[in-house]
C-alpha cells in the first residue's frame, strides 16, 4: 500500500512539473534584463523554499525525539535532513550560474548567499555526526541538537535581505521587488509541483531508513541467538 501511495505521490509530481515546464517557458515572460537565463529562477527559488522547510522539519523531529526518544523521530529528522542538503546544495548551484550571469561572478559574499552557506556547512556536520561510530541513543540525541541549533541559521536566510543591504533579486513586494502576474503564477505552479517531488521523496528515504533500522535489529538478534547456541 504504502509503494502505491509513493508511486502515485511521485507521478503526481512528475507530471506537474511537466506542467510547470509550459508555464515557465511559453506562458511567463522572459525578463527584460536578464531574459531567458531568468528561467532559473523557477527552479532556484523552490529548492530553496523546501530545502528550509526540510531543515525546519527536521528541527521539529529533534525536539519530538529528546522529549519522547523514540526511534522513529530520529529517522524523520534524518531523513528531513538528507532530503535539505540536497535542496540546499542544488540551490547554492542554481545561485551561483544565476550570479554569473547577472552579477558577472559565481560566489559573492552576500547576506543572503552567506546565510545559506552557512546553514549548508550546519547541516554537513549533522550528517558528519551521523557517520561517527558510536551508540544509536547517544548519536540520534546529539544530531537532534545539531538540528535544533541548526534551525537558528534559517530565519536569517529568509531574512536577510530585509536585514543587512543585500544584491540579491527581491521576489516580493515587501522587499522592494515584485513579479509580473504570468511570473506568479508560474513560481506558485513550480513551488506546488516540487513540493510533491519533496514530500515523495521524503517519505521515500524516511522508508528505507525505518527499513535499515529494522534489518540492523533482526541481525543483532539473529548474532545474539547464536551466540546462546554456541554457549549452550
Amino acid at each position: 500500500m504504502f509503494r502505491s501511495r509513493l508511486a502515485v505521490l511521485a507521478l503526481l509530481g512528475g507530471l506537474a512539473m511537466a506542467v510547470c515546464q509550459w508555464l515557465v517557458f511559453v506562458y511567463a515572460p522572459e525578463e527584460q534584463v536578464m531574459g531567458l537565463a531568468q528561467k532559473i529562477f523557477y527552479i532556484h527559488l523552490p529548492l530553496a523554499w523546501w530545502g528550509l522547510i526540510s531543515f525546519a522539519l527536521s528541527c521539529a523531529a529533534g525536539i519530538l525525539y529528546l522529549k519522547t526518544r523514540a526511534p522513529k523521530y530520529d529517522l524523520l529528522c534524518a531523513s528531513a535532513v538528507e532530503t535539505g542538503m540536497l535542496l540546499c546544495t542544488l540551490t547554492l548551484v542554481t545561485g551561483s550560474i544565476w550570479g554569473r550571469h547577472s552579477w558577472g561572478v559565481w560566489w559573492t559574499w552576500d547576506p543572503r548567499l552567506t546565510t545559506a552557506l552557512i546553514l549548508w556547512f550546519i547541516y554537513a556536520g549533522f550528517m558528519a555526526v551521523r557517520s561517527m561510530p558510536m551508540p544509536e541513543s547517544r548519536r540520534a540525541a546529539l544530531s537532534s541538537v545539531v538540528a535544533i541549533a541548526g534551525f537558528l541559521d534559517v530565519p536569517l536566510v529568509f531574512l536577510s535581505a530585509r536585514l543587512w543591504r543585500s544584491i540579491h533579486p527581491a521576489v516580493f513586494a515587501s522587499e522592494g521587488g515584485g513579479l509580473e502576474p504570468e511570473m506568479a503564477v508560474a513560481v506558485i505552479a513550480c513551488v506546488l509541483s516540487f513540493g510533491l517531488v519533496w514530500l515523495a521523496m521524503l517519505l521515500l528515504r524516511y522508508r528505507q531508513m525505518l527499513l535499515g533500522r529494522r534489518l540492523d535489529v533482526l541481525m543483532f538478534e539473529r548474532m545474539m541467538a547464536e551466540d546462546e547456541k554456541e554457549q549452550h
